[in-house]
């Protein structure tokens, strides 16, 4: 048993990871490998709570597998696994939900955007979407939850279940506390900067791939929105050239004063064709290792199956202690 603090990060394998999901999230998991008793989970049955292709599905959890290790995430000083491996967390999802308020659901903004028009032909999945995602994180006792701005009302929500849960039944869950870095945690649109960059989106130059080619990644930058200004600063009220400043500095390491002075006097097509370089430089090993581990399916699935073995007897303990204080055993 570790003595770190255990942190539970989750990522959905709804589409090819993208640089929004490597700056704002991969990137930290990867760093912060020998702080944190880290748990990293490829969350699929959040992926069917919105209508799916089963083959799409299965082929996109191996990709999403195999571009966490390519970025860096190391399966022997980490546990990496399938959500749906760890039969664990549909079972403590059930129960959370038997004990939590309904409208403490449909208060959730995430409800409330995707299910907008959809009327009674919802999906009850969508619904319960915050409970699961409750008990993938208190399965595991986890006390950190790394999260992007939009998901913080889900980790809260995560935090009123388990204290809930803790006052019907005795102390049985850790409280987990949600982190957001303030860098590069919300990556936005190269073709919209008000909306957050996004899997799901269906526009060709939104999202920049993990696993796009490099000249793929020149024409994305090349089309990215900006504006009609020409002085090149981090401005909040000019979404577009603050969120490729962003990336770049993301990327870079260095501080917003530099990145200004370093294009003062210079246009946004310098500016885009810097940050495509940084990008492509950056991306290049995690494409090379991608490559390695695909052409090899087995060497992937001995990873993930050693994950699930790990996983496993922790989420075990949890699920035997919840069954006996619910009278269920």
């Amino acid at each position: 048993m570790s003595n770190k603090p255990r942190v539970f990060s989750g990522i959905q394998p709804s589409g090819e990871p993208h640089l929004g999901n490597y700056v704002g999230a991969i990137r930290n998991w990867v760093d912060d490998q020998e702080r944190y008793d880290n748990f990293f989970c490829v969350v699929d049955q959040h992926a069917i709570t919105v209508p799916y292709d089963p083959q799409q599905l299965r082929s996109s959890v191996r990709q999403l597998a195999a571009v966490l290790i390519a970025c860096g995430i190391d399966p022997e000083r980490s546990v990496l696994f399938v959500q749906s491996h760890v039969p664990e967390h549909t079972e403590l999802a059930w129960l959370l939900t038997c004990s939590t308020p309904l409208g403490w659901l449909q208060r959730m903004t995430q409800f409330k955007d995707k299910s907008t028009g959809q009327g009674e032909s919802v999906g009850s999945g969508l619904l319960t979407y915050p409970t699961l995602m409750a008990a993938d994180i208190l399965l595991y006792q986890a006390a950190i939850v790394p999260v992007g701005d939009d998901q913080k009302q889900h980790v809260e929500l995560a935090r009123d279940i388990a204290g809930r849960f803790n006052n019907l039944y005795g102390e049985s869950f850790v409280v987990p506390e949600p982190v957001i870095r303030q860098v590069g945690a919300r990556v936005m649109g190269l073709d919209d900067p008000t909306r957050k960059m996004s899997k799901s989106e269906d526009g060709q130059f939104h999202a920049v791939g993990l696993l796009d080619e490099p000249k793929m990644i020149q024409k994305k930058f090349s089309r990215a929105v900006t504006d009609s200004q020409t002085d090149i600063v981090f401005d909040p009220e000019r979404p577009g050239v603050t969120n490729l400043l962003t990336i770049y500095q993301a990327l870079s390491g260095e501080t917003s004063e530099v990145i200004e002075a370093r294009f003062a006097g210079k246009g946004y097509g310098d500016l885009k064709k810097n940050l495509a370089e940084l990008v492509i430089e950056t991306l290049a090993p995690i494409r090379q290792r991608y490559e390695e581990l695909t052409a090899d399916p087995s060497t992937l699935d001995e990873l993930l199956a050693a994950g699930v073995e790990r996983a496993r007897p922790i989420a075990e303990s949890t699920m035997d202690h919840v069954r006996q204080v619910m009278g269920l055993r």
